[in-house]
């Protein structure tokens, strides 16, 4: 009965350190702003019409992410995905770059066998992927379905007939992430509690 007891406990915790792994919502906050600087700098808005700009801007963005990545060391401490976690995620990335490349080029696209649909194929596309992502490395919790339900429809709508919606996909996209990143931190600070819950701050953990 003990060691029945100690395997539940271990799984709780490796089900507690996986959560955490992709809980850390802040990092999709500069993720996204990149996202809709790239539109940006696709209808050459402002000063990022000049290249330099851009590249520069992603560095600064980047940047960013140093006190994050502090903040979430000091309060909650460092968790190292397990394998099991680790093959997890590559998979959730094969499947993004598939269904990203695929749905866009198969909704519409100039290629002679694309539905060439008036739909935003972009938004529509990474709504798929962020649903599907969020299913395989985490669960998807009300705020993914909520959040990444209206880009996929709203991407879907027949109304983009007009010129290519792709960089209005790219700030859809963004403003979600950003969106998501500010619920999945909620939902790390509401599971674990706000400073040190997971006791790893001098040492890692397998998840």
């Amino acid at each position: 009965m003990e060691r029945v007891n100690e395997t539940v406990e271990r799984k709780q915790l490796e089900s507690a350190a996986a959560s955490y792994s992709y809980l850390k919502g802040l990092y999709l906050i500069p993720l996204g702003l990149l996202f809709v600087l790239a539109a940006l700098a696709n209808w050459e808005v402002g000063p990022l019409r000049h290249v330099w700009v851009f590249p520069a801007a992603a560095l600064v963005v980047a940047a960013a992410c140093l006190p994050i990545a502090r903040y979430y060391h000091e309060n909650y401490g460092r968790v190292r995905p397990s394998s099991r976690q680790q093959a997890r995620g590559v998979v959730a990335v094969i499947v993004s770059l598939a269904v990203m490349v695929g749905g866009s080029l198969l909704l519409r696209s100039e290629a002679s066998w694309s539905l060439d649909l008036p739909v935003n194929a972009t938004a529509a596309s990474f709504a798929v992927v962020m649903l599907a992502s969020n299913a395989i490395q985490v669960g998807l919790k009300a705020h993914h379905w909520t959040i990444w339900g209206s880009v996929l429809v709203v991407g879907l709508l027949p109304v983009w007939d007009g010129a290519d919606p792709s960089n209005v996909g790219l700030v859809l996209a963004g403003v979600a992430v950003m969106a998501t990143g500010v619920f999945d931190h909620r939902l790390l600070v509401r599971t674990f509690g706000s400073a040190k819950v997971l006791n790893l701050r001098d040492g890692d953990a397998g998840a």
